[in-house]
């Protein structure tokens, strides 16, 4: 058992490197892969097979009356509907997280963000995924010049502006399950209680972007 870390202010998470035996892809996906990995750890080796993720985006969009963006479309693993924040896979080379964020609000809700700073980020299963995900807050909102066709999933796409309040109230009542969502929304209301103080620049990460 380690000692706990005592002094609140220096809870945080710790980057802790491993020797990795060997790494192999164990299931090739059309989005994702699954990666088997054999790590030295304490006296031994472990094997673990995790999602390997591109890593994704998100974006809270907030309107100048305090309103949240929702979109809702089909999830096929769930088997339901549910309200999300707009987002996407950062599965462009060498595109910069923040732009991607950009061009997702815009092919999803078809809206320009005028500024955009770094609301939060986080892993989303680090015992079983790489993914990282980085939500945006964007603000000073206009719209495209065209509207963006959309297929698949997204073409039924239904969008809401909801006051953030009444977002956070959906989240606590148990009605809203989306994760990005759920944070994005508590997170964005606990910093709006700070006085957005503590929003970041858009490129002031300190996670990585997902999978190698």
């Amino acid at each position: 058992m380690v000692e706990s870390v005592g002094d609140a202010a220096s809870l945080r998470d710790e980057s802790h490197p491993v020797e990795v035996v060997s790494s192999e892809r164990a299931f090739a996906g059309k989005v994702w892969d699954i990666r088997r990995e054999t790590f030295r750890y304490g006296d031994g080796e472990v094997v673990r097979e995790f999602v390997d993720h591109t890593g994704a985006v998100a974006v809270l969009a907030l309107d100048a009356d305090e309103r949240v963006l929702l979109i809702q479309q089909y999830r096929h693993p769930i088997g339901e509907r549910d309200w999300e924040l707009p987002a996407g896979l950062l599965d462009i080379a060498g595109e910069d997280p923040a732009v991607a964020a950009g061009r997702e609000l815009e092919e999803e809700a078809d809206l320009v963000a005028g500024s955009l700073q770094l609301l939060t980020e986080f892993y989303t299963t680090p015992g079983g995924s790489n993914e990282s995900i980085r939500i945006y807050l964007a603000r000073d909102l206009t719209a495209t010049a065209e509207v963006f066709a959309r297929a698949e999933e997204e073409a039924d796409i239904l969008v809401e502006w909801v006051p953030l309040d009444d977002a956070v109230a959906a989240v606590l009542d148990g009605r809203l399950h989306n994760s990005i969502l759920m944070l994005g929304v508590l997170t964005a209301a606990a910093a709006r209680d700070r006085g957005w103080s503590t929003l970041r620049d858009s490129g002031d990460s300190t996670i990585g972007p997902g999978g190698a």
